[in-house]
């Protein structure tokens, strides 16, 4: 999928209707179903936090940036996920946490992203988050700083390798829900993408085949 042809189908990614659930139950694992209602968490009390889809040319192709999160010791630590984290008071906007987060963790200014639409939020049991994605697009390949204290690394997916099902998998994995269940998850390379980001790529797929059907 050339970032050309990605460029003009920006208009009907902003006016696409998404799946939603429908498509994120696609990538979730068994023990996460009672979860997917994201609203019956609000009592809860959940903290949010906002993460961005960003899409950008590598060659040719459209590539979708990925981050492996440093070994903290956190909920998340070591897992793939997209830059972002939680929101801030001054942020005034969840948009706008994704947008600094994002500057923050691999060093790509908000200037240079253009925000095409929020996502489809998830709730977080593990951490009691709710998470709103954003679908961001920039225009050439990203000179990227690493914040060495969050990133351990960078994932450049080619969105065309999303596409492509050969790369979901059942992987068995010990979850915070229960130990040595197997999950659904893309493989890609040496990563395993699974949990709340393969539940975003999986409305982000569903998306962008309908846009290209």
């Amino acid at each position: 999928m050339t970032f050309d042809s990605l460029l003009h189908r920006i208009p009907e990614i902003k006016s696409v209707n998404l799946l939603g659930v429908e498509a994120q139950q696609l990538m979730v694992p068994e023990e996460r179903r009672p979860y997917l209602a994201v609203d019956d968490f609000i009592k809860k009390d959940p903290r949010y936090s906002a993460v961005m889809m960003l899409l950008y040319p590598k060659g040719e192709d459209t590539s979708i940036l990925l981050i492996e999160r440093a070994s903290c010791g956190g909920v998340h630590s070591g897992q793939i996920g997209f830059p972002g984290g939680k929101y801030e008071e001054e942020d005034l906007s969840l948009e706008r946490t994704a947008l600094r987060e994002t500057d923050e963790e691999i060093g790509v200014s908000p200037s240079k992203i253009q925000v095409l639409k929020a996502f489809t939020r998830v709730y977080i049991p593990p951490s009691n988050f709710i998470v709103q994605p954003y679908l961001g697009v920039i225009d050439h390949t990203p000179k990227m700083t690493l914040s060495v204290d969050e990133v351990a690394s960078v994932i450049e997916m080619p969105l065309k390798t999303l596409l492509d099902d050969s790369i979901v998998k059942e992987v068995g994995l010990q979850t915070s829900y229960a130990k040595f269940i197997d999950v659904p998850a893309y493989v890609y390379k040496d990563f395993t993408i699974w949990g709340a980001t393969a539940m975003m790529l999986s409305e982000l797929k569903e998306t962008i085949k309908q846009i290209y059907k």
